[in-house]
């Protein structure tokens, strides 16, 4: 009777295994989905805008107007790190420093529209909306602190461009230090946008196959996330959430690493807070341990710009490797600065867990806040800084 039982269980517990095995093969497969849901808008943006978004850059004639257009054309291309590219490129070519670096400035805020769209996948489940906008938002309200602080400062004392330029020169004669080209994710995702621009929408004027890629990515968004809330639920138990917690949750320094460590492997901010947002949303994570995450994800895409422009020569090469480091002491500086002081901290913290119980009370505050915050106040701050002739 015993051995029968023996088999009985241990036949039980196999079949348990399987069935674990299985559904976080399914848990990847989703994962795998939202990057390319994640990539299919950023691809989408950057198929409708063309090369307008480069035709942006033009009219930065003032660091607020250069703070603006950063945001904008982050915010529609949907990649900091492509628009950073841009910039050091247009140093490179002799855009001056002192506008490139409130460009690098609005890149940062920009690049946080990702995971903000990526939240509204929770929006039927109250708690769980809760919970991922106010984890996405908090990146948001972060980094525009960080300009409230630095931009002012910089403007006083120019102590991100000389300090900058002074770390550009030292490395400038030194070979070649370019990953351009690491990107573990791209190889792996590449074909499925190919799917979606060159086969399912082959033929279409640009724009329309941008807007359609765009909508696709949204709607395989709000499948995924529900679908991923639903398995994240059953699986995020005992060990599982024993290792993520090692490697996340344990304190500030192992969030703020395993930011840098990722986004670095990722090679994009927007993609790998996009990942924190529906763990946050289904509890797994705390909006105060997802914060150091989120800020190391600011400094590991600082980090990919910046070994890729070392490989840049020519003349103006120390200029593009200045704009590089300008943008990496900018988010670090950020760091030390408002994660290092209590009251500074505690201010996303505050800003983000009220807009989110305003959110859930009334869902048109997300679309007003992603409206009003990358379209709508850049706007104003354009015509304001025309109006004034600055």
């Amino acid at each position: 009777m015993s051995v029968t039982t023996d088999v009985s269980i241990e036949s039980e517990t196999s079949h348990f295994s399987k069935k674990l095995v299985g559904q976080w093969i399914v848990v990847l497969g989703l994962i795998y989905l939202l990057l390319v849901a994640v990539s299919t808008i950023s691809g989408g943006f950057k198929s409708a805008t063309g090369d307008n978004a480069r035709q942006l850059f033009e009219f930065a004639r003032n660091p607020v107007t250069g703070l603006v257009i950063g945001t904008i054309a982050t915010a529609l291309i949907q990649s900091s790190s492509t628009v950073t590219s841009i910039i050091v490129g247009l140093v490179a070519g002799g855009l001056p420093v002192g506008l490139a670096i409130p460009m690098v400035m609005g890149a940062n805020i920009g690049t946080t529209i990702t995971n903000t769209i990526v939240s509204l996948g929770h929006v039927r489940e109250r708690e769980e909306f809760k919970r991922a906008y106010a984890a996405a938002t908090i990146h948001d309200f972060f980094n525009l602190l960080c300009v409230v602080l630095l931009l002012p400062l910089e403007l006083m004392t120019g102590f991100l461009s000389r300090s900058g330029y002074a770390l550009a020169s030292m490395m400038s004669g030194s070979g070649s230090l370019s990953i351009k080209e690491f990107n573990v994710v791209k190889p792996i995702i590449q074909p499925a946008l190919y799917f979606f621009q060159d086969i399912v929408l082959a033929g279409m004027p640009k724009v329309a196959t941008g807007v359609f890629m765009i909508l696709i990515g949204v709607i395989m968004i709000f499948v995924v996330i529900t679908l991923l809330g639903k398995l994240l639920k059953s699986l995020m138990v005992g060990k599982a959430k024993e290792i993520l917690h090692k490697s996340v949750g344990r304190g500030p320094f192992s969030g703020l690493l395993s930011g840098i460590l990722l986004t670095v492997l990722v090679q994009s901010s927007s993609t790998t807070t996009s990942l924190i947002v529906p763990l946050a949303g289904n509890g797994v994570f705390s909006l105060r341990q997802v914060y150091p995450f989120t800020l190391g994800a600011n400094i590991g895409t600082c980090i990919t710009a910046l070994l890729a422009t070392t490989a840049i020569t020519g003349g103006n090469a120390v200029l593009a490797l200045q704009i590089a480091f300008v943008h990496l002491l900018y988010n670090m500086t950020g760091v030390i600065i408002i994660y290092g002081i209590p009251f500074l901290r505690n201010l996303p913290l505050y800003a983000a867990e009220h807009l989110a119980e305003s959110t859930v009370k009334n869902k048109l505050y997300a679309l007003g806040y992603i409206f009003g915050v990358f379209f709508l106040i850049p706007g104003v701050l354009i015509a304001l800084s025309n109006w004034l002739g600055l």
